[in-house]
Parts: structure tokens; sequence; C-alpha cells
């Protein structure tokens, strides 16, 4: 598995999860190593994972396990990959299905200390790898970009990390002031505020993407256009018949009911003296789920994030990339086809509506906590 830290250091963890297992999951072996192109390493930073000094570990259903440290110098955006190998099958999988690059993996047998994988298959998610933790300075904080397949960056191509925290995290590293922050990004497609959907509501998770998290000093919250076009979704059979009185069909959800979770979020988040800033809904209207109804609401959700007062910032994306002449509606060129989902272009104009001033106000909460 692939992945990219947007701050650099010199030792790392990994935290494995057995969240939605059914029963315990034993992992055979783990290691970490720096990617040299594909499924090649580099040979010389290969390193075993050790947890709780031991080669294995069996995760029970529900828990997370964090890796000892291991020293490893690793640059900020340098791929690095986990591998990990199961001797026995698993009874479930907790998978976060949008992985930024490709996973691969081998025939049976363990190739965790290989320098390639032969003839690897490959797979577009990521598999019981929760988080890679880097120890960085002392004065190192993160920002979390917290949403649902608009910050998991659904639209961007695989293997390019055009998703707009990553962008953000480039920006921050270009700017004199700001390398210090680390963007991580806690996107889940088709996740929501208020009902569980892909994984679990965002008020049910914060705990564990946001609070559990190290050096966290800021949020940044996305969220709440699958809770307003969910219920008018309108799924059909290969035969086009549509399907009727599916439960999230019922879970229609008002700019009030919106607005009652992201204040949660606020709460939450200042009772552990971090900053919030809310990123204004963008648009849907051309969406499989668009609805008048659901347009009024995203409409006072975000006049209510403009004039509310409530968070301690405001990143406006939805001015960002809507088309000024159809306010309702993506601009050309901005959306990836689906007319909901950004392309690479409104990806980089959301992540250029930040203002980078206001981040690097907040990494003194992160030692405060």
């Amino acid at each position: 598995m692939v992945l990219k830290p947007t701050i650099g250091g010199k030792r790392l963890r990994v935290k494995l999860s057995n969240a939605f297992g059914t029963t315990a999951l034993t992992v055979g072996s783990a290691h970490i190593a720096l990617v040299q192109q594909g499924a090649n390493i580099v040979p010389e930073s290969d390193r075993a994972l050790t947890f709780s000094g031991r080669a294995s570990v069996t995760i029970p259903p529900g828990a997370p396990v964090l890796s000892d440290p291991v020293d490893l110098n690793v640059a900020a955006f340098a791929e690095i990959a986990v591998s990990l190998y199961l001797p026995e099958s698993a009874s479930g999988s907790s998978t976060h299905f949008w992985a930024q690059h490709e996973t691969y993996i081998s025939g049976p047998g363990d190739f965790t200390a290989k320098t390639d994988i032969p003839n690897a298959t490959t797979r577009l998610s990521w598999y019981w790898l929760a988080d890679v933790e880097v120890l960085a300075s002392d004065k190192a904080a993160a920002i979390i970009a917290f949403g649902d397949s608009i910050t998991d960056g659904v639209g961007a191509k695989q293997g390019e990390y055009s998703d707009w925290p990553e962008i953000l995290a480039n920006r921050l590293a270009a700017e004199k002031g700001s390398q210090r922050l680390a963007v991580v990004n806690e996107g889940i497609g088709g996740n929501r505020i208020l009902h569980d959907g892909a994984g679990v509501s965002a008020l049910a998770r914060f705990d564990r993407d946001v609070l559990a998290q190290p050096g966290v000093a800021g949020l940044i919250v996305l969220e709440g256009i699958n809770d307003i076009g969910w219920p008018h979704m309108k799924p059909r059979l290969p035969n086009g018949e549509m399907l009727k009185d599916l439960p999230f069909t019922r879970e229609l959800v008002s700019a009030e009911d919106l607005i009652m979770g992201l204040k949660q979020i606020i709460d939450r988040s200042h009772q552990h003296g971090i900053r919030v800033f809310g990123a204004t809904l963008t648009p849907y209207d051309g969406a499989d789920y668009y609805s008048e109804d659901g347009e009024a609401t995203r409409q006072a959700v975000n006049q209510w994030m403009r004039t509310g007062g409530a968070f301690d910032g405001v990143f406006d994306f939805d001015a960002a990339v809507r088309d000024p002449n159809h306010p309702a509606q993506f601009r050309e060129g901005y959306h990836s086809g689906d007319h909901l989902h950004p392309s690479a272009t409104g990806y980089k104009a959301m992540a250029d509506a930040v203002d980078l001033s206001i981040l690097r106000d907040v990494t003194g909460a992160a030692t405060k906590r």
C-alpha cells in the first residue's frame, strides 16, 4: 500500500485497524519502506515493523494497534509503502475504498521483505491501514481535512495526488513559516454528518479520526452534501426498475439539522483546543441526487457558515468553483463529469481558496493539548 506523508521526519510508526472485522485479524509480518517505483521499494530503506516488540500481531475485532517506532528518514511528499502479510484469510476487511495510489497484492506467501512483487494484481483501496505517523519537530502540527468523497479526492486521477488537501499541503510546504504544518486527509467517500452510510457518520467517527490524531491544531470541515442528496437518490435495477423505500430515502435532513451537527463538531473541537474552519458546500446541480429542495438546504447551510460566526474561519469553496451565471452548478471544467466531484482544476481552485495566513496561526494549539 502506497501513500505520501505531507511532512518529513526521522521516525515513523504505523496504525493498523480491525475496526470492521468480525473476528481477530492476524498480521504475520509488516514492513515499511520508501518507494522506488510502482511496487518496487528502495532496498536499503526497508524496515521490519514490530508491535510491542513482536514481529506478528493479532488484532481483536473493532480494535486498532500501533507499531513500535522505526528510524527512517522520510521527506515530505515522498512515497512510502506499507506491506502486510496475512497468514490466514480475514473474515472482513477494514478498508479505505478510494486510495490515492494503487495497492499491490501478491500471490501466496510472505513478500513483505521483498524489494518488489512480481506479477502483482492491483486494487484501488487500502486495507487495514489506518495511519502512518511521522515524528516531526516539536513545532510541527497537523491540519485535518474532514469530509466525504470531495475531500477523499474522488474525481482526481489516482497517483497524481491532485485532491484539495494534497494541493493545500503543497502550498503550505512552499510558504515561508508554514512548512511545519502537515495536512491529514480524513475524507471518506459517501460519508454523512448525521447518518451512517459509507462508514459511520462524521459525528460517530470524530473521536477516532480527529481527536485521536497526534498534534492536531486545526480542522477544516467540508461535509453535508451527502446528507442533503442521498434521500433524493433514485437507484434503479439493471432492468430499469426503480428501487423504493430504501432506508436512506427516509433520512431527510433540514438545514437546521446539519447546522446542529456542524455545531457539535465545532464544540467538541474547541473542548480540545482545536480551531475549526468551515468550508462551504460545493455545487451539485446535475448530479444524480440533485433536487431543488436540497439546493435550498445547501444554500441555507452555506449562508449560515458565511455569516453565523460559529467557525474560527470560513473558506468559500462554493464561490471558488461555482458557475457565476448558474450558481447551483460547477464552473465549466471544474467538475469531473458527474457534476458533483471536482476535477483537478476544481480541486486546485478549492485549495487556493484557503487563506494560509489563517492556518499559520493555529500552530500553538497543538502544543496546548
